[in-house]
């Protein structure tokens, strides 16, 4: 690998703008996102962060500007073009199938199957999908042997390794998670800190979407904050501390439009 390879960012974008109507969501994103880091975006409310998110999935197209992956500048047609392109996105309701065996949300839209008899007819294929299911939290140091357990009787902590699974099963190199500790208890956030951590010792690029300052300080080594749609600080964490970052994302100035 060159040089060049090894410093040129996973993920990129250049000039990025978003636009409803008259109203402008997001101006002027530059951001570079490097291999196997985590990367905190924050910001108040109004930020541009769930903009922000839509586009880097491919929920959205961008007005302006440029998206690089890889090297290569790319359009999402989807966000399941943009998972098949490596970059899954975690929001914070998880998008699971609760009434639905665990090993059924690891595989939805890429099932299993095996041929029955005859080779044109084919049923999914149960057990490989379950076997495999459980290779992927075992990965992510979770243990459940069950899989045909039910989502919905889950923890919110196991809910996020399920999830979290799925982008694993994709082989994708980009995962987002939106707010992935919200409404979740001491122990529970505790097991999702452990899952980023796990992602990252696997060389996976994490960007973290966060309102929590102490979830940020823990894992991210680098902070982007938004205000009024535009990047105003891009910050090694180093030292700072939570209240640090409260303080840039509270204290700042309003941006001219």
């Amino acid at each position: 690998m060159t040089d060049k390879a090894a410093s040129e960012p996973i993920f990129a974008m250049r000039s990025v703008g978003k636009n409803y109507g008259a109203v402008q969501a997001l101006s002027g994103i530059d951001l570079d996102v490097h291999a196997g880091e985590v990367l905190a975006i924050c910001g108040d409310n109004g930020a541009g962060k769930s903009t922000l998110i839509k586009i880097m999935s491919g929920a959205e197209a961008p007005t302006a500007g440029t998206i690089r992956l890889r090297g290569r500048e790319v359009h999402f047609r989807s966000p399941h073009d943009a998972l098949e392109q490596g970059v899954a996105t975690i929001y914070q309701e998880l998008a699971l199938a609760p009434r639905l065996s665990i090993a059924a949300n690891v595989f939805m839209g890429a099932e299993l199957t095996r041929p029955l008899v005859l080779p044109f007819l084919r049923v999914l294929d149960k057990a490989r999908m379950a076997d495999e299911a459980r290779g992927y939290l075992r990965r992510l140091s979770v243990q459940i042997e069950d899989m045909t357990r039910p989502v919905e009787r889950l923890s919110g902590g196991q809910r996020q390794a399920v999830a979290i699974s799925r982008a694993l099963r994709w082989n994708a190199e980009v995962i987002i998670m939106d707010e992935p500790t919200a409404a979740l208890g001491v122990k529970e956030t505790a097991q999702v800190l452990d899952l980023v951590r796990h992602l990252k010792a696997e060389g996976r690029t994490v960007l973290l979407i966060s309102h929590n300052m102490r979830d940020v300080v823990a894992l991210a080594s680098r902070v982007v904050i938004l205000r009024s749609g535009r990047k105003l600080h891009d910050l090694p964490i180093g030292s700072l501390t939570p209240d640090d970052l409260s303080h840039l994302i509270m204290s700042a100035p309003a941006l001219a439009a």
